[in-house]
């Protein structure tokens, strides 16, 4: 019986984690979006010259949320059906770095702080769904939200890395976190102002970087995305009756999907003036 209630309650923790289709899970992963993006912030406002107690309290509530991280890793560790399997996901992965600086606190090395700014990258497990929050979410709308995160994602890494190699040697050009994001945005759209120039190795390192994942990424990136704003602006929202899935072409007569027929939408037609009914009526778009 002890095994068989520890099991239930694995089972409960692991659905409560990974689904979103409760009110339980709607909570937790609604409580876990909102301390990423708060860890986001207070890591930007670090880097400006605050008063010291409000220094002191923005410290505190990192190490609280890097503590409730490492709580949940632990606990989707502990109820994972293959923990090793878990352990060496791609998501378990940028779960571990997440919390490596919270482990090995301790040590105050280059390589650990700058594991902080990959926290961002936790969010991506949210764009994996087909529904937010308990609500369903329109495949055109899912990949147009990818496309907005991975740009976000990109710039706010590569701002976070640069400003971590260049802030204590070039604390001229490298002042607050809006610089770095300033030079990350200018350098990935190889625009180059010339304004702002790392002096360091591992700055002009990151910067190489940046120049080739503009060139390669953010083009097709941003091409991506009007291509979707334009799909989504057209998409009809129709839910197929089988899977669900919402967001599909005008002309669609099956789910992209599951290979349902679509329910057919309903629009007025105008009757002819001339004929004995001059009201509108609802007719089957053909």
């Amino acid at each position: 019986m002890g095994n068989m209630h520890l099991e239930t309650i694995k089972e409960k923790i692991r659905y409560s984690l990974n689904e979103s289709v409760t009110r339980w899970g709607v909570a937790i992963k609604g409580a876990i979006a909102l301390l990423i993006l708060l860890s986001a912030v207070l890591f930007a406002l670090q880097t400006y010259p605050l008063p010291e107690p409000v220094q002191v309290a923005i410290g505190i509530s990192d190490r609280c949320i890097l503590a409730l991280f490492t709580i949940e890793y632990l606990l989707r560790l502990w109820s994972a059906n293959h923990r090793l399997q878990f352990v060496f996901s791609l998501y378990g992965l940028i779960d571990l770095l997440a919390i490596l600086p919270f482990i090995f606190g301790f040590i105050d090395t280059r390589f650990l702080r700058l594991m902080r700014w990959l926290r961002i990258l936790r969010l991506a497990r949210f764009f994996e769904e087909k529904t937010w929050f308990g609500k369903l979410s329109g495949y055109e709308g899912l990949i147009f939200a990818r496309i907005l995160f991975t740009l976000f994602a990109i710039i706010f890494i590569y701002a976070g890395a640069i400003y971590q190699a260049e802030h204590a040697a070039n604390s001229e050009n490298f002042v607050t976190f809006l610089d770095a994001v300033y030079f990350a945005v200018v350098t990935m759209t190889t625009v180059g102002f010339g304004d702002i120039t790392p002096v360091s190795e591992a700055g002009r390192g990151l910067t190489i970087m940046m120049i080739l994942t503009g060139i390669a990424l953010i083009p097709t990136q941003v091409g991506k995305l009007i291509q979707q704003f334009t799909k989504v602006r057209s998409a009809v929202r129709i839910a197929c009756e089988n899977c669900g899935l919402m967001g599909h072409e005008a002309d669609a007569k099956f789910c992209r999907q599951c290979g349902t027929a679509l329910p057919k939408p309903q629009r007025a037609i105008p009757a002819s003036p001339s004929g004995p009914d001059s009201s509108a009526i609802a007719a089957d778009t053909p």
